[in-house]
């Protein structure tokens, strides 16, 4: 599939051409990030996250601008975001004001009330993960209740591990989205 059809698919949310332009770019802005960040988790996650929001906002590519530009733009507004929230949390908070937050912690073991609740709250949770679908469970389950790795996942479900991270992020916000309508 060329690059145009892959665009014009993502546009109708063609699953496929997601995963074309996914496989396709996913090097360049991970290493793109990697230079910006030095910090694998940090790119990595910043990539999921720029590849999330390019997929949702596809509508507004135009294409007199090449497809990576586009890309690394979204990446870098991101990674410029995160850096200014970070440094607003830590310009706000002054060392006495530190010292305050640490001697305020209180033991937070949970009470017996506290088990049940987490317990109901589990159940619950289980019952919504089962409205997505098999596909969407199993990454979930891999990822939050058998703490598998990326790379596992990957190997696991004989996928790239590209299509595993927006599997998972695209899991996490349909598991969300449920999650909404019920309250």
């Amino acid at each position: 599939m060329e690059l145009k059809e892959a665009i014009n698919k993502a546009k109708e949310n063609n699953q496929i051409a997601y995963n074309i332009l996914l496989d396709r770019y996913w090097n360049d802005i991970y290493g793109f990030l990697i230079k910006r960040t030095e910090n694998e988790n940090d790119a990595e996650d910043i990539a999921i996250q720029t590849f999330s929001k390019a997929f949702d906002k596809i509508d507004t590519y135009k294409e007199q601008y090449k497809f990576k530009t586009w890309l690394i733009t979204i990446a870098k507004n991101i990674h410029i975001d995160l850096v200014r929230t970070k440094k607003a949390s830590i310009a706000n908070e002054s060392h006495e004001d530190y010292e305050q937050r640490v001697n305020e912690i209180v033991d937070e073991s949970p009470s017996p009330e506290d088990k049940i609740i987490r317990e109901q709250n589990l159940a619950k949770l289980l019952r919504d993960i089962k409205k997505l679908k098999p596909h969407y469970q199993d990454v979930i389950n891999l990822r939050y209740f058998q703490e598998f790795s990326y790379l596992e996942i990957s190997q696991t479900l004989k996928e790239p591990m590209s299509n595993v991270k927006v599997k998972l992020l695209r899991a996490k916000k349909l598991l969300a989205e449920i999650i909404q309508k019920q309250q």
